[in-house]
């Protein structure tokens, strides 16, 4: 029973957050923890390298067999988009499976989807506890080993993160991101 009620609240809370626009969603204001990880190439990356900036948030891990690849192309449109529109974002992938993806795992995975590394890093260097337990107080969001098989399970959402890193926007990274609502909403920002 409880799983169900947990479940359904998941559900709902996805719902609404994803229905939320600008106005609705700047007021999550969730403070992200700081950290400090090591990225594709094997270097330190901390929450000093996007202070003061906006950027863009996601999790993934590269032996994903069902929504990371996905995700991941997605992110790469994201990058696409605000780079047409003469806007500066960083974009920063979380693994969830840190035990696996190595920072040259990450860099060969993003890769394949054309990242460009001047903005986008995937972070890596933690424990599975540590990263489970920085994303639920930075980000509200949960990842659990599936028992039945090797994969993580992981939310799906594209978090929008302010100067004074915020968490102040949640957006579907999975079906139908809405690219052109995120690029407006970084520029509201950097305003």
């Amino acid at each position: 029973m409880k799983r169900a009620v947990w479940f359904i609240t998941l559900v709902i809370t996805i719902v609404l957050a994803t229905a939320c626009g600008s106005e609705k969603a700047s007021k999550l204001n969730i403070p992200v923890q700081p950290f400090a990880f090591t990225d594709q190439d094997g270097k330190p990356f901390s929450s000093a390298d996007v202070e003061n900036k906006v950027w863009v948030a996601n999790f993934i891990f590269t032996y994903c067999a069902t929504v990371c690849p996905t995700m991941t192309a997605n992110m790469a449109q994201l990058q696409k988009k605000a780079k047409e529109a003469g806007v500066d974002v960083e974009l920063v992938s979380f693994s969830v499976d840190p035990e696996q993806d190595s920072p040259e795992a990450l860099k060969a995975y993003l890769g394949k989807f054309a990242a460009d590394f001047s903005n986008w890093h995937a972070l890596t260097g933690y424990e599975f506890d540590e990263i489970k337990t920085f994303l639920l107080r930075s980000f509200r969001a949960t990842i659990a080993k599936d028992a039945a098989s090797e994969q993580v399970i992981h939310d799906t959402l594209l978090y929008l993160v302010d100067q004074n890193g915020k968490v102040v926007a949640r957006y579907d990274g999975m079906t139908d991101p809405p690219y052109d609502e995120i690029v407006e909403d970084i520029k509201l920002l950097q305003k």
